[in-house]
């Protein structure tokens, strides 16, 4: 019997590397060989990035898979999984690329290995265009936690973009699928405990953070603490702030937002950036914030379903949508609650 393989175009819906990566998990977790074509084809740059690049040649090595199409600039990536193994393993990008990416990447399949693993990436650990390593320990691995999926991350040394040079490392915990608990985060979200900022620079005047902190102070949010962190051992200069808002929900948990200084872009306008997400997020009472609802779809399909509300379905989250849906047999549903929207997952 011809092999059947799962396509996957590239440029639906959002069009971007999330395609590649959740296709490439996919594969792995299911063992269903995969093509995806005119991959980024909308892009100003199309085809692969570097940080894509890597993402595929992880997904092959952690599953000593085949694959065809793993080169900067292609346009078409054929991808066929052998057998998911735990263990150490080192991947290094060659740019600022976001190292939580590739680690989003080969996670989910890591997660279900006969034995744990070590993960290190080195590239980017805070890039504007992706979740910082804030985001992956506090947010996403937090909240994998809740339903069962255990991983720790550990920020080995930051690196901010262009320079790169970072490093990050995931220990993961082999999972039992009947142990996973189906997600049910529906709210309204509870009372917010604490607003917490960190403004980290490297390698820049130290008048930038404390001006920093001074717009921070002024600019309405209930702020808890502010931390500045001045990074001395990164390859390059950077400067980003998080925010990590506390919120009761079943208990007490944590989301964050960033936002990135660079070259010519006044304090002012960093401080307004963040502190739009952050007030976006308050004034809704859904429980889960809208860049973490695309990360958790692949997540609840695996565990068999469940439902949560999100305060905006991005462009993103229903593109991703589509990728889960190729690859397993579930169905998202998407419902207007008033106060933000209801995303559900159940079997096909």
């Amino acid at each position: 019997m011809a092999e059947q393989w799962v396509v996957i175009d590239g440029s639906q819906g959002e069009g971007g590397g999330q395609i590649v990566r959740t296709s490439l998990a996919l594969a792995c977790v299911t063992g269903r060989a995969v093509r995806i074509e005119r991959v980024r084809a909308g892009r100003p740059r199309p085809g692969l990035a570097a940080q894509h690049v890597s993402s595929v040649r992880a997904a092959r090595e952690i599953c000593g898979g085949w694959c065809e199409g793993a080169a900067k600039g292609s346009s078409k990536v054929a991808f066929r999984p052998g057998k998911v193994s735990g263990g150490p393993y080192d991947f290094a990008i060659g740019t600022a690329g976001a190292c939580s990416l590739v680690v989003q990447t080969v996670l989910p399949a890591l997660f279900l290995a006969e034995r744990p693993s070590r993960v290190k990436v080195t590239g980017g650990t805070h890039n504007p265009l992706a979740p910082p390593f804030d985001f992956l320990e506090r947010t996403f691995l937090a909240w994998l936690g809740e339903c069962g999926w255990r991983a720790r991350a550990r920020l080995v040394q930051p690196g901010f973009y262009p320079a790169g040079g970072g490093k990050l490392a995931v220990d993961v915990e082999p999972t039992e699928m009947a142990s996973l608990r189906p997600v049910e985060w529906v709210g309204p979200r509870g009372q917010t405990s604490g607003l917490r900022c960190t403004i980290y620079t490297a390698h820049l005047p130290g008048e930038i953070a404390d001006k920093q902190e001074r717009l921070l102070r002024r600019s309405g949010l209930p702020i808890e603490r502010i931390e500045q962190v001045a990074v001395a051992d990164s390859a390059g200069p950077g400067n980003c702030m998080v925010a990590e808002v506390r919120f009761a929900c079943g208990g007490e948990r944590a989301t964050v937002f960033s936002a990135f200084g660079q070259k010519g872009k006044p304090s002012e306008q960093v401080i307004r950036e963040l502190a739009e997400q952050v007030r976006a997020f308050l004034e809704s009472r859904a429980v889960v914030e809208k860049h973490l609802a695309d990360q958790l779809l692949l997540y609840v399909a695996l565990a068999g379903g469940g439902r949560f509300t999100t305060d905006e379905v991005s462009h993103h989250c229903r593109t991703n949508m589509e990728v889960v849906q190729a690859f397993l047999p579930v169905e998202f549903g998407v419902r207007d609650v008033g106060w933000g929207w209801e995303i559900s997952c159940v079997p096909r």
